[in-house]
């Protein structure tokens, strides 16, 4: 068996350590090595980690730079074959570990992975964050197999295959220790969210895989960091997905799909304010802002992914299918539409 080590990173999260740790403890002490990455928590949680689970190593990192710098000051100091990064709002079940394992060590060409995540406020239904496995359209939508925005579909087992995917969800993502370290692992402009896509993405561009493995499972509160519904979370879905867009992209969609995405984002914001929603209308501006400010930089790092096409791309726009056409379930996508 491999080195592997399960990493959960905490931010104020000494409720989700009480709840969640000892399942992690008792299903995977006897195949991974539990830690906990604490980003300068201001509740109790180290001081309750120290006293109720001292045999539990614990990285101390000395302020909260969000989810993308603070797995990559925690991993440097973590020696393993794989690593697994964790919520610390999943609840993880017997054996959730070895099928992955087993799957990634069959293929070394698989550099991350994650199980079926099935929510823990609607157990028969599959989760938000990674559901069945992600995958992203050819302007950048990202959606899962068994989540179609908000539309959860029912785990009827139709989903307990291991498959191919574009993302694997950071919520609960297995990844190969010396890949994550030697393409400089998550971005840390991206503090949170679609930092998992864009790992996945730069892993496509180098020629490996991402997984997706129905042999295990994992439930998932989702939002313990950022209220599903929050302008904060507007803010960082639109700017970090124009980020990854033009870091990824092969030279001949680049124009194409940033130009359509600005109206596209122009076209959401005017939702946003028609709703009412106007901390939401002025996330979305200043997420292209802060994007067009960005711009040096994001050519310098584009510059060394060297993007090129890659596979299991939806050639459709989700929005369309799933607003217009109405189409809920990732089974009513045609699988000719991926490439």
């Amino acid at each position: 068996m491999p080195k592997v080590a399960v990493v959960i990173l905490n931010f104020n999260g000494k409720r989700f350590l009480e709840r969640f740790l000892p399942g992690v403890i008792a299903h995977s002490h006897d195949t991974a090595e539990i830690i906990v990455a604490d980003n300068a928590s201001s509740d109790d949680s180290v001081s309750f980690l120290e006293k109720k689970y001292p045999d539990v190593r614990l990285i101390q990192n000395a302020k909260n730079d969000g989810f993308s710098t603070g797995y990559n000051l925690a991993l440097k100091q973590v020696e393993a074959d794989y690593y697994i990064l964790l919520n610390s709002d999943i609840e993880v079940t017997p054996n959730w570990i070895k099928p992955l394992i087993d799957l990634m060590e069959s293929d070394p060409l698989i550099a991350a992975c994650q199980p079926k995540i099935r929510s823990l406020e609607q157990p028969e239904r599959f989760e938000y964050a990674g559901a069945g496995g992600g995958f992203i359209d050819k302007f950048g939508y990202p959606f899962c197999r068994g989540r179609l925005f908000l539309h959860l579909e029912e785990d009827l087992g139709q989903y307990d295959d291991d498959l191919e995917v574009f993302w694997a969800s950071g919520a609960c993502m297995f990844v190969r220790a010396d890949l994550y370290h030697q393409h400089g692992g998550l971005d840390d402009s991206f503090f949170a969210h679609m930092e998992e896509i864009d790992f996945c993405w730069r892993m496509k561009n180098q020629g490996f895989k991402i997984m997706y493995s129905g042999k295990s499972t994992v439930f998932h509160i989702g939002g313990g960091t950022l209220p599903k519904k929050s302008s904060r979370k507007t803010y960082l879905n639109f700017r970090n997905n124009l980020s990854l867009l033009y870091k990824n992209l092969p030279q001949k969609q680049l124009f194409r799909v940033i130009f359509l995405r600005l109206i596209l984002d122009g076209v959401a914001s005017l939702k946003f304010l028609f709703e009412a929603g106007f901390a939401d209308f002025f996330a979305v501006m200043r997420a292209h802002l802060h994007f067009y400010r960005k711009l040096p930089q994001l050519r310098k790092k584009r510059s060394n992914i060297h993007p090129h096409p890659v596979n299991r791309v939806y050639q459709k726009n989700i929005v369309f299918e799933h607003f217009v056409l109405k189409k809920k379930c990732f089974t009513s996508l045609n699988p000719k539409d991926f490439s």
